[in-house]
């Protein structure tokens, strides 16, 4: 069971990311894998050198060594490289070699520099260097390792490419296997879509009671919903409206809610983890946008302040969670004083003490969930998302609510995160959403009878 469910994690990653990756693991030295790791690894060397400085020398572990190259180094080529294949094949031969050792006749060294040229030949433009970087080694147990570490790097370089281009077919198949396993587990428990219809309900239900509306501006000038914030309120109840609503009210859930969405329970780390950069993100875009009401359209015009403000604000963000005040009140005063040495580098007018004391209040003030100028960029974040669900996100960012701009990139990575996530969601569990939305939706409201992507 276990197996079948990190099987069917592993297909839901692929599926759902077109950008999904292998990754070389690095253990951290300090770490007692990493102790363990790196002495087995030594061990093995310097017992290869040993072997290879005796009278006469002994080839066994080379030999090893060489076989696992080949197969490497084949495992590497393309179908359709047949000639190289061959060539490969009778240059290490297993056979031939130990003969060649036998005769106390194996020379390493033409061997290693035959590989080099190999791998030259097949490596991809990223792996230039570090091919290149082996041809100036002189030891010959040196090169080995060197040779051996940069092939499990084009190994990877490999898998990655391989599901690169067969991202279209594991897509698919992804798709096809969730559902598959999904419907195993609903035939067993037909009370399994129980949390997934009260979810899609209380959607539907949100889109459907009048919003609140809440005070028109404040005091660091940060208006209330726009026209178009307003009408997202207003539209016409489809399966892709409520659905949009539905993936949003994801991330406000409450942890303490335990009926959380059959259907995107393998999705609920991942959400989370876009909750927590949602909430970063709003803080980073309150505090530039307080910092800019005081530093003046000059100094934000500045890419440098900028990417300074951001700099200082992301340092902080892990210290904001358990301490917001503390984080706030270091943060504020930071921002002060680059404000400060900014307008004077730039020959501008410093700011009075009672701007000061203002920027260094409000800057402060952002530690408070109730904060206008906090609340008003959540609103505006989660619009600009649900426009990303409805639209795409390059249109949604042709587009932004205000406040939003100084945080552009960041968005658009979020957005995109987003989508990936609820539209391999959507494919998987569609007909099921389906047969749920066409009882919740009144046949006189209803745009359209089928979910489709977002």
């Amino acid at each position: 069971m276990e197996t079948s469910n990190e099987v069917s994690k592993l297909s839901n990653e692929i599926g759902r990311n077109h950008d999904f990756h292998v990754e070389e693991v690095i253990l951290p030295p300090s770490s007692p894998e990493g102790k363990v790791k790196k002495a087995m690894h030594n061990d093995f060397w310097d017992h290869l050198k040993e072997q290879l400085s005796a009278t006469p020398p002994d080839f066994g572990c080379a030999l090893d060594l060489l076989n696992d190259i080949k197969e490497i180094l084949l495992s590497l080529l393309l179908p359709r490289q047949n000639h190289l294949r061959s060539e490969i094949e009778a240059a290490l031969d297993a056979d031939f070699l130990k003969q060649e050792a036998e005769r106390g006749a194996l020379d390493l060294s033409s061997l290693s520099k035959y590989i080099l040229n190999m791998m030259t030949l097949l490596c991809a433009p990223v792996r230039d260097e570090a091919v290149q970087t082996l041809e100036d080694i002189t030891d010959p147990v040196g090169l080995l390792r060197g040779i051996f570490q940069v092939l499990g790097l084009m190994k990877m370089d490999m898998v990655n490419y391989t599901i690169q281009s067969l991202q279209p077919q594991l897509q698919e198949h992804s798709i096809q296997y969730e559902r598959a396993k999904f419907q195993e587990q609903l035939d067993q428990q037909p009370g399994l879509l129980n949390h997934t219809t009260k979810w899609l309900a209380q959607a539907a239900a949100d889109l459907t009671t009048p919003p609140t509306c809440p005070d028109s501006a404040d005091s660091s000038g940060v208006a209330g919903p726009s026209p178009k914030e307003a009408a997202s309120n207003s539209e016409p109840l489809s399966p892709a409206v409520v659905l949009s609503e539905g993936f949003l009210n994801l991330l406000l859930w409450d942890p303490e809610n335990e009926e959380f969405p059959e259907t995107l329970q393998m999705d609920r780390t991942r959400l989370q983890e876009l909750e927590a950069q949602l909430q970063q993100l709003t803080v980073l875009a309150s505090v530039l946008l307080v910092a800019s009401s005081f530093s003046g359209s000059v100094l934000c015009g500045s890419p440098q302040f900028v990417d300074k403000m951001k700099r200082l604000t992301k340092a902080l963000m892990e210290e904001f969670n358990p301490r917001p005040e503390d984080a706030m009140q270091t943060l504020s005063e930071q921002v002060s004083q680059e404000i400060h040495q900014s307008l004077k580098n730039m020959g501008l007018a410093a700011l009075s003490s009672d701007n000061t004391a203002s920027l260094i209040r409000q800057l402060q003030n952002i530690a408070k969930k109730e904060n206008r100028v906090r609340s008003v960029i959540d609103q505006r974040i989660h619009l600009f998302l649900k426009c990303c669900l409805l639209l795409g996100v390059q249109r949604s960012l042709l587009d932004l609510p205000g406040g939003l701009t100084f945080i552009e990139p960041e968005l658009a990575e979020l957005g995109q995160k987003f989508v990936n996530l609820t539209q391999h969601n959507q494919q998987v569990f569609g007909p099921y959403y389906t047969e749920i939305l066409k009882t919740l939706i009144p046949p006189g409201q209803a745009l359209q009878t089928k979910v489709e992507a977002l």
